[in-house]
């Protein structure tokens, strides 16, 4: 796998995993910031408030650096971890993974409950669409209207994403190309007289 390349899922999904009348209902979802964790979390917990518990993991970020697991009343190491388990074993990123658990009368000990978290997240995932994709950073440049021809040459050779454009005596453009490109593609622009460029965004 080329090293700006990353796994997520696609879009929401759902698992159901049943074990001794308790029943673990997962949701996975595709998320890129921590921001968003708590709002969907807490929507999940009012969706299915007769659940005992809401235990979740997620994995966010291209070098997957940024996670958090949570057992929410389980015991220690019975939920939360499972389901990142299963996070990792795929090698996603940008993902959080929610199971609400209906508690059916019979305690499943504790390799019960990391067998069944794990069960439930792994379903999720199964019933998601994985996809591949590619890490971009983003920039602005600006440059004179005469090197129009210059600039535009690049960014047709080197396949680069643009969008945002002014042309006038001063053009701007806003480009977005993949990380490994980045060294090149920096110094063919760094060749072009009166051209200015500020990095955005990596994402």
């Amino acid at each position: 796998m080329d090293s700006d390349i990353y796994k997520t899922i696609k879009s929401p999904s759902v698992g159901i995993y049943k074990e001794k009348g308790s029943r673990f209902i997962s949701f996975a979802l595709p998320v890129s910031d921590q921001e968003a964790i708590k709002p969907i979390i807490d929507r999940i917990k009012k969706e299915h408030h007769e659940a005992r518990h809401h235990c979740f993991a997620y994995m966010i970020g291209f070098e997957r650096n940024i996670w958090r697991v949570n057992d929410d009343g389980e015991p220690s190491g019975t939920a939360g971890r499972p389901i990142m388990g299963q996070i990792n074993s795929y090698g996603l990123t940008n993902i959080l993974i929610v199971v609400s658990r209906y508690f059916g009368g019979t305690l499943l000990g504790v390799s019960g409950l990391i067998n069944a978290y794990r069960s439930a997240a792994a379903s999720a995932i199964q019933n998601a669409e994985l996809e591949e994709k590619m890490l971009q950073e983003y920039y602005e440049i600006t440059y004179p209207y005469i090197s129009m021809n210059d600039v535009m040459r690049i960014l047709k050779e080197e396949n680069i994403g643009q969008s945002g454009q002014t042309f006038d005596l001063e053009c701007r453009i806003l480009l977005n190309f993949r990380v490994t490109l980045r060294e090149r593609v920096m110094s063919r622009l760094s060749r072009i007289d009166g051209l200015k460029c500020t990095y955005i965004d990596t994402r």
